[in-house]
């Protein structure tokens, strides 16, 4: 399926499900877009996504804040803004740790 030296990315995973589920690659596009779409959609609303045992998504708010350029040293205002964040779930956390265990 994937190489352990391997990045996943949408290529990669439109070819595993295709291969996985035995449709074409367009098919597997269309899945995996209306997926990541839905989840877009979702975390733009304000809402958050779960999957037990993998992760949940969901968005911070962080308040604006004086910064300062690394280069120049001036202080600047950095707006507030919102960040997805992503929360390892327990059954994705103990598989990462027992395959580095296992190397």
């Amino acid at each position: 399926m994937i190489n352990s030296n391997e990045t996943m990315n949408k290529s990669v995973l439109k070819e595993a499900l295709s291969e996985e589920l035995n449709i074409s690659l367009q098919a597997a596009s269309s899945i995996i877009k209306t997926i990541l779409d839905s989840m877009t959609e979702s975390l733009v609303n304000g809402d958050n996504i779960e999957f037990r045992g993998f992760g949940s998504f969901s968005v911070r708010h962080y308040d604006s804040y004086t910064g300062r350029n690394p280069k120049t040293g001036e202080k600047t205002v950095v707006k507030a803004k919102k960040l997805p964040f992503f929360k390892v779930g327990r059954d994705l956390k103990e598989a990462i740790d027992a395959g580095q265990n296992n190397k």
